[in-house]
C-alpha cells in the first residue's frame, strides 16, 4: 500500500469516527438536556457522558447553542418518527403512560425543555418550530376533519393536550392524581375522535 493509499484510508475512518462521535454528542445531549435542562448541564459533562474529551467539543460544534439546536430537532424528529408508526389511540396511549412520566430522558422535549426555549436563542427557537411543525403535520395525519385545514387545527389541540397533561402529571407527587390527568386527557382526545 503506498503512503497516498495509506493516508486516504486514514483520512476516510477519521471522518467515519468524527462522524460516529458527533452522533454520540448528539444523543447524549438530547437525553441529558432533557433530563437536566439546557442550562442544567456543560459541556464538559456532555462530553463526558459521549466518553469523549472536553477539548474535542469544537471539533464538532461551533456553540453551546447550536448543539442545543440539534439536539432539540434530533428529539423531535425522532418522536415525529415514532408518531409516523403508530394510530393515533397507539399516540396518545404510549404518551400518556407512566413510562413517559418517569422517563424525561427519552421522552417529549418540549414537555420537560418546554418552559425554556423561550429564553434561548433564534437558532434554538428555529430549530425547535421546525420540529414541531414536522410533528404537527404527522399528527395531523393521524385526527379526523373535513379539510387539511381543520386536521391542522385539531392536530394543534390534541399535542396541546397531551402535553399540558404530561406537564401536570410530572408535577404532582400524587401518583394516582398523575394516573387521574393522563386518563382524563386521554379519553378527551379520543372521544373527539
Amino acid at each position: 500500500m503506498t503512503v497516498i493509499m495509506y493516508l486516504v484510508k486514514r483520512m476516510k475512518v477519521t471522518r467515519e469516527q468524527a462522524a460516529a462521535n458527533r452522533e454520540r454528542i448528539l444523543e447524549a445531549a438530547a437525553k441529558l438536556f432533557r433530563e437536566h435542562g439546557l442550562d442544567g448541564i456543560g459541556v464538559a459533562d456532555l462530553m463526558k457522558s459521549a466518553g469523549l474529551t472536553h477539548g474535542g467539543f469544537y471539533g464538532h460544534f461551533s456553540s453551546k447553542e447550536e448543539l442545543m439546536a440539534r439536539a432539540c430537532a434530533r428529539a423531535l424528529e425522532r418522536a415525529a418518527q415514532r408518531w409516523s408508526a403508530r394510530t393515533l389511540p397507539e399516540l396518545v396511549q404510549s404518551y400518556l403512560s407512566r413510562r413517559h412520566i418517569e422517563n424525561p430522558g427519552t421522552g417529549c422535549a418540549l414537555a420537560t425543555l418546554g418552559s425554556e426555549i423561550p429564553r434561548q436563542g433564534p437558532v434554538v427557537r428555529r430549530a425547535v418550530t421546525e420540529g414541531l411543525s414536522e410533528m404537527f403535520e404527522v399528527l395531523a395525519g393521524r385526527v379526523p376533519g373535513r379539510s387539511a385545514r381543520a386536521r391542522r387545527k385539531k392536530a394543534l389541540a390534541v399535542y396541546s393536550s397531551l402535553l399540558g397533561a404530561l406537564v401536570l402529571a410530572r408535577a404532582v407527587d400524587d401518583p394516582k392524581l398523575a394516573e387521574e390527568i393522563l386518563d382524563a386527557a386521554a379519553a378527551s382526545i379520543l372521544s373527539q375522535n
